[in-house]
């Protein structure tokens, strides 16, 4: 791997990658969030491959790597949420004006509108991830499909919504 050998990459990959995620997923308790922390953390790894020589027991190295990215990520969301907490405590409403309303039915109406655009089971796989707040591993279980196939129907949807707001 340290040379840029992709396949080698890949064993690795295949033999860490559920150890790394279910290590990560005690600290986060997101699915979701897991997945892309791992992702995140093999990317770093590939990138950063020449240096894996020095490196004496990588599972000790995967897990370390993986607990300081997690942390970090923590901290840097937790000060986030600070900053916004301390600006939703100085936040005073105004009131909502005609404009506002109409605007809102507007974006409703665009939504109802790319959601009619979409396959009868790309726009229930939207709705229950995005309307009913599921993971993509509810969805996957409620519909029997895998996993690997809501994030792609997700995918189509976003990119259905991103090419009619162009």
């Amino acid at each position: 791997m340290a040379e840029g050998d992709e396949i080698s990459f890949s064993k690795i990959y295949e033999a860490y990658r559920e150890l790394l995620y279910r290590f990560i997923l005690r600290f986060v308790k997101s699915p979701d969030l897991a997945d892309d922390l791992t992702q995140e953390i093999f990317i770093r790894i590939w990138e950063i491959r020449k240096e894996m020589e020095k490196v004496d027991s990588f599972q000790a190295y995967l897990f370390m790597t993986g607990r300081n990215h997690t942390l970090n990520f923590l901290k840097k969301i937790s000060k986030e949420n600070a900053g916004k907490a301390e600006i939703m405590r100085h936040y005073k409403p105004v009131p909502k004006m005609a404009d506002d309303e109409l605007l809102s039915a507007e974006y409703r109406q665009f939504i109802q509108i790319v959601l009619d655009s979409l396959p009868a089971q790309t726009r229930e796989i939207f709705r229950l991830s995005r309307e009913q707040y599921k993971s993509y591993d509810e969805v996957a279980a409620l519909l029997g499909i895998s996993r690997h196939a809501v994030k792609k129907h997700m995918v189509r949807s976003h990119k259905k919504f991103r090419d009619l707001l162009k």
